[in-house]
């Protein structure tokens, strides 16, 4: 049973477009700094046709051409770019965009900024970037319940996209019960990629024996896709791809759900579906639709008018 929506999200999708149009329009050699998004399979995708990985913008030479990934970059790093002369594309999902915005927008107000997130993400890299001296860092409702802030008038709070929208709730629960004066954001920054593909993962439990999420292990949103499924009391097993099918899946599970992180190519999911219906190819294969997704970003029309000059 596969569940939907799966795979790509639209931020995904669009930074995987920025690239394919840099390449076309500029050539190579062509630096990303970081993972594109969080898939070995995208990425080597890319290497192959040339595209250069960095994680530190000073292993680029002066004067190249420069991709920041879809998970956004702090200040810093744009002005370490200008600095060396390096073109620079902008492949950031726009979903991470509008939380940098509200960052900088609370710091302009002289807020202090509680932001929820994991520790060393390059997504939370980024967005802490933008007011390293007016955030602070939380990862789980029992360091909400301890949490010591500096001296502050008025308090905010801000969040990473990728993250379980269940324990997001629980942590803003602790800091509204600790700290009552404190703003959160009309909606919440969890994009709806994450939420939907989460709300899916749930009805694929409450039908399944056994879910499996294809994914990365360094894709956050991945990763809280096997925990969702998990605390519904079902196995659940995160895998790359369909090497990684344990042959007893095929036989001790009368219903196997099956999903996929944002980043994860349908192409992988259709490989570990072939490797479970090995030798019983009359297993049927369903789709369990949530909800409908109808979501685009557009790269930069003039990105696009020369990936076409270029042919």
């Amino acid at each position: 049973m596969l569940a939907a929506p799966r795979g790509f999200c639209a931020g995904v999708a669009y930074a995987i477009e920025v690239v394919d149009l840099a390449l076309r329009s500029y050539g190579t050699p062509l630096y990303v700094r970081h993972a594109i998004v969080h898939n070995e399979w995208v990425v080597r995708s890319f290497e192959a046709r040339g595209a250069i990985f960095v994680e530190d913008i000073a292993d680029i030479p002066e004067g190249s051409t420069v991709v920041f990934s879809a998970h956004g970059v702090s200040p810093a790093v744009r002005k370490e770019a200008l600095d060396r002369g390096l073109r620079v594309i902008d492949a950031t999902c726009p979903l991470v965009t509008k939380v940098h915005n509200e960052a900088k927008r609370f710091a302009a107000k002289g807020f202090h900024m509680v932001y929820i997130g994991h520790a060393g993400h390059v997504e939370a890299e980024g967005t802490m970037g933008e007011a390293p001296d007016r955030m602070t860092l939380v990862e789980t409702p029992e360091q909400a319940e301890t949490l010591e802030l500096p001296p502050h008038d008025q308090l905010a709070v801000v969040t990473q996209t990728t993250l379980s929208v269940d324990e997001v709730g629980r942590i803003i629960e602790v800091l509204r019960r600790r700290f009552p004066h404190m703003q959160t954001p009309n909606k919440e920054d969890i994009c709806y990629a994450t939420t939907n593909r989460q709300m899916a993962v749930r009805a694929l439990a409450d039908q399944c024996d056994l879910v499996l999420v294809v994914g990365s292990k360094t894709s956050s949103n991945s990763n809280r896709l096997r925990e969702v499924a998990e605390t519904l009391g079902v196995e659940s097993h995160l895998l790359m791809g369909a090497d990684e099918v344990q042959p007893h899946w095929r036989t001790n599970y009368p219903v196997i759900g099956i999903t996929s992180g944002a980043s994860t190519p349908e192409a992988l999911v259709e490989e570990v579906i072939g490797a479970l219906i090995e030798g019983n190819p009359e297993v049927p294969v369903t789709v369990l639709e949530t909800i409908r997704e109808d979501v685009h970003f557009m790269p930069h029309r003039d990105l696009i008018q020369l990936a076409m000059a270029a042919g």
